[in-house]
């Protein structure tokens, strides 16, 4: 088998790419770039010609997103057990392709392999599991989550020393110990790509950034086939690649996009806002997710229908809104609350009407043990930003929040569909009602006895900040917000964890008559590296099924 060739820097940072490189990597050395991309080492496996390989699974099916070190002018083929998938080229030069097998069986263990055109092995064979069948009986299943791991890498020169966003080998550093606990699969909540090229505070909130200026990007074109495929390829690969490079090609991976993952942080003014998404932004999303992770892929209890999902030559996929289903064991829905929201007042929503209907017949269906909604935006905590569920606004006198003054922009229709969710998750008669989100970059455990009008006391929503894997130096929200994640007071809420802005991730065993949830923080101001290898949980609890 062929061994990794380094990477060509000079013809790495040619042309626009170099341009944008230069830009989006302002911090760093130019001839820094490549290293920046590169993916970390795969351990006791040969990854021939892989850079990075993804995959997502259902009972029945299973989808991968791979890149190659060089392009490739024929299509690979990927064997699984005895078929033969052909692979799809995902750009417009061959080095991204994605494999759709379907047919499959479930809860069977996979020998997968992949080949050129030419018969010769590209990396090592490797074993990947379908989940067991909607109405199988699993006794136990155990998910990883976490949120936040983009951003370009910064430097690290030991405790207490870093720069920018935590540098991509820590971020792989701490997945690797996720993984080390063997999780069945994992939820990537949001903020897999930080382009920012918008500045979003100040006086020239909503303008190009002194790196927007400089991206070369072409708004009026389309994303790929080029200049502006090339320059997205070097944002986002750098983002991608050595944060997961194959590490979780035996792991199912379910990736949600967050504001980050659209261009912008949520922000708005008189003259801009960057949601609803404009449309050039929402193809380099789109583009970002065709070519380096996996949708979501069909569910027969989801609509066909739901806005971004549709059978095309690449499968019938969604883009925005998937179920995880583990059996009868366990069902995660997961949705974008960022993709279809609206600037209706008192008829806003963050998720579409359709998606809406689909979450609160799921949600009120019997046949699933432990049923988990996994939102891009956090239920329980606020930070005073515009596109939240609450109206609560910084105080920057009292350094607290308010709602005493009005939140510029905010939608009341947006706390309306709120609490009608909140309602429904907290009416499960069967079960223990849970939401785990994205987006904040911190950890932390909360009990929602109250939303607004809403009395749930009887059963309290038990909801989780999952914990970010990168995070910048100006820590989120607290630094660059002004304040840290705190309680609005639309809730009542009981906080079992204050949220925290370590680095850290959760994990979530669930057995038949209980849920246990996990969690694990790394300071990196406080403690060393070798501590990753060694983290433990700080947090434990159980929720229990009702009798």
């Amino acid at each position: 088998m062929k061994r990794r060739r380094p990477v060509d820097r000079r013809r790495f940072l040619s042309g626009t790419a170099g341009a944008m490189g230069a830009a989006f990597f302002g911090r760093f050395p130019l001839g820094a770039m490549a290293e920046q991309g590169a993916p970390p080492a795969a351990q006791g496996w040969d990854a021939g010609l892989v850079r990075h390989l993804l995959p997502t699974v259902s009972d029945s099916r299973i989808l991968l997103k791979v890149s190659f070190d060089r392009a490739l002018s024929t299509a690979p083929t990927l064997r699984v057990g005895g078929a033969t998938v052909v692979g799809r080229m995902n750009d417009t030069a061959g080095e991204h392709w994605q494999f759709y097998a379907t047919d499959l069986e479930p809860a069977r263990r996979y020998s997968l392999s992949l080949q050129g055109s030419d018969g010769r092995a590209l990396c090592e064979p490797w074993p990947l599991s379908t989940f067991p069948s909607p109405d199988a009986r699993p006794e136990r299943f155990r998910m990883l989550f976490f949120t936040c791991a983009g951003g370009p890498g910064g430097s690290y020169d030991g405790i207490g020393r870093r720069q920018g966003f935590l540098p991509t080998v820590i971020r792989n550093r701490l997945l690797r110990r996720a993984l080390s606990f063997a999780p069945d699969a994992a939820v990537a909540n949001g903020d897999h790509i930080y382009w920012d090229l918008h500045t979003w505070q100040g006086e020239n909130a909503g303008q190009l950034s002194a790196s927007g200026r400089m991206s070369n990007f072409d708004f009026a074109e389309t994303v790929f086939g080029a200049s502006n495929e090339t320059a997205m390829k070097a944002a986002a690969g750098p983002q991608i690649v050595p944060v997961y490079g194959s590490d979780f090609r035996s792991t199912p991976v379910f990736f949600l996009q967050d504001d980050h993952d659209h261009w912008e942080n949520d922000a708005v003014t008189d003259d801009i806002a960057s949601f609803p998404v404009p449309w050039f932004q929402l193809q380099l999303a789109r583009a970002t997710q065709q070519l380096y992770y996996p949708e979501f892929l069909p569910d027969a209890t989801r609509p066909a229908g739901l806005p971004w999902s549709s059978a095309s030559g690449r499968g019938d996929l969604s883009e925005s809104f998937g179920t995880l289903r583990y059996g009868n064991l366990a069902e995660i829905l997961l949705y974008d609350v960022r993709r279809t929201m609206t600037l209706g007042g008192p008829n806003a929503v963050f998720v579409d009407a359709q998606v809406e209907a689909w979450l609160m017949a799921r949600t009120r269906a019997s046949g699933v043990g432990h049923l988990v909604h996994a939102p891009s935006n956090p239920f329980g905590w606020s930070a005073g930003k515009w596109g939240e569920w609450y109206p609560d606004i910084l105080d920057r006198e009292n350094t607290a929040l308010t709602t005493a003054v009005a939140k510029p922009y905010w939608q009341e229709g947006w706390l309306k569909q709120h609490d009608r969710l909140a309602q429904a998750i907290g009416g499960q008669p069967e079960r223990a009602p849970l939401i785990i989100s994205g987006d904040l970059h911190a950890i932390g455990v909360g009990r929602m006895h109250r939303a607004g009008q809403v009395n749930l006391s009887a059963r309290p929503i038990t909801t989780v900040l999952s914990g970010p894997i990168g995070t910048s130096i100006n820590g989120f929200p607290s630094v660059v917000r002004g304040i840290g994640a705190s309680t609005p007071a639309h809730l009542d809420l009981e906080e079992s964890v204050a949220p925290v802005e370590d680095h850290g991730f959760t994990l979530v065993d669930f057995l038949p008559d209980r849920m246990v949830l996990r969690q694990f923080k790394w300071d990196v101001d406080q403690q060393s590296l070798d501590a990753i290898d060694r983290l433990e949980p700080f947090y434990q609890t159980e929720l229990l099924r009702p009798a």
